[in-house]
């Protein structure tokens, strides 16, 4: 037996393991139930009362009145930004549009002003103390676009904060993802075909050097078509990065054709998609990202759940985290948002955060199991339905990562 196995009961384990899964608890949940850590993994999960017999040498931590999860995941965020967008976002509660900011020197290029102004160190701080609030909250992964550079160097500057902060194994697991397509830098006047072009010629080095997993690109009314998002994402492609998608936030454009196409780990947004392209998703297995702070705040409708859902395309719910359209770190306020405004259940939202976001990262966890990566979280909470709830605080007390302490309520 391993020194550092533990044992942690709850009055509720939410497993979110496929294989525990019914058509009434499709959460796969464990009533008084517990799991055994050992080292980085979990080694058993079942009834509380069986680990602690069977294993009385093991640490153990007993929560009758708390429920335990798989740490979550936010499977999309712009997290790597520095400076402040408030302004804009008090323009647009008085009802200025993304368009109206964005001439007014607002949006993603005033992030790219502060963003190339700012070292590699500071953009690294930002993002850690960024990261601690988010795990503070219960996330143990988190996925971390470029974006704001809008330039080799600068896009690299952020993707480099990335990794430095990844090296720290008291905060989240991090996934990079470079998304030069963005938005057009003031430099590129105009030429969109170009600035593809360029940002297609920047991957060769970020692949080699392991900046990123993933490409994404913005494709949408006034960002890019999927002819120039094409361009960057079938390099990726070639040189063995995956890849994502911004589409249908505004607009359908071809954005989730040219993911199924590709093999797209996910869209993302998807406010604007037809019944043809969301069917062009599932015959793919593109999973939808959806995210319900930046609809909230842009005061949009919510995208076609329903038509998600009969087609078979599998749910994913994350923060969007940025300074503009989504000003939140908080991935439980995002769960909230999804089951009061887009109207998807309980199960669909933490699913979508859990097991669904990490599928979608290509990481192990989002679930607990035996042999899976002791990613956790006990919640001070009676059961799993209050966790979407928007408290507006946190509710942890205990968060893990790979069976390492990374967040202890006081």
């Amino acid at each position: 037996m391993s020194e550092k196995q533990t044992i942690i009961v709850a009055g509720r384990v939410v497993t979110c393991d496929p294989a525990r899964a019914t058509p009434d608890d499709p959460l796969g949940v464990i009533e008084q139930g517990g799991v055994l850590i050992d080292g980085s993994r979990l080694e058993q999960v079942g009834l509380g009362a069986d680990l602690l017999r069977r294993h009385p040498e093991a640490a153990r931590r007993e929560h009758p009145d708390g429920t335990l999860t798989p740490g979550l995941v936010d499977a999309h965020t712009h997290a790597a930004w520095v400076g402040s967008r408030a302004g804009e976002y008090a323009m647009r509660m008085a009802g200025a549009g993304y368009e109206q900011i964005a001439r007014a020197g607002g949006g993603i290029v005033a992030s790219m002003r502060a963003v190339r102004a700012a070292s590699r160190d500071e953009i690294t701080r930002a993002l850690v103390a960024r990261l601690r609030r988010m795990a503070a909250l219960g996330v143990t992964a988190v996925e971390v676009k470029s974006g704001y550079g809008l330039d080799e160097t600068t896009e690299r500057r952020q993707l480099e904060a990335v990794a430095r902060a990844g090296e720290d194994a008291g905060l989240p697991r991090l996934v990079p993802t470079f998304l030069g397509l963005h938005a057009l830098p003031p430099e590129a006047a105009g030429d969109r075909d170009g600035y593809a072009r360029r940002c297609a010629a920047w991957l060769e080095g970020i692949a080699r050097e392991g900046l990123a997993r993933y490409a994404d690109a913005y494709v949408d009314r006034g960002a890019f078509s999927a002819a120039q998002a094409r361009i960057v994402l079938a390099r990726a492609r070639e040189l063995g990065l995956g890849v994502r998608l911004h589409a249908g936030q505004f607009a359908d454009v071809g954005g989730a054709e040219l993911a199924a196409e590709l093999g797209a780990a996910s869209v993302d947004h998807c406010e604007h998609l037809s019944e043809a392209s969301i069917l062009r998703l599932a015959e793919a297995g593109v999973r939808a990202a959806l995210l319900p702070v930046a609809s909230f705040t842009l005061a949009q409708a919510p995208p076609p759940i329903e038509t998600l859902r009969r087609a078979g395309v599998r749910l994913v719910v994350a923060s969007d985290a940025n300074p503009g359209t989504a000003p939140t770190e908080s991935l439980p306020l995002a769960l909230a948002l999804g089951v009061r405004s887009y109207g998807i259940s309980v199960a669909e939202a933490l699913l979508g955060a859990t097991r669904e976001a990490a599928v979608s990262l290509g990481l192990p966890s989002g679930v607990l199991r035996p042999g899976a990566p002791a990613d956790l979280v006990l919640w001070d909470l009676p059961e799993e339905s209050a966790i979407v709830q928007p408290w507006g605080t946190a509710r942890v007390r205990l968060v893990m990562r790979e069976g390492q302490v990374i967040v202890q309520a006081s």
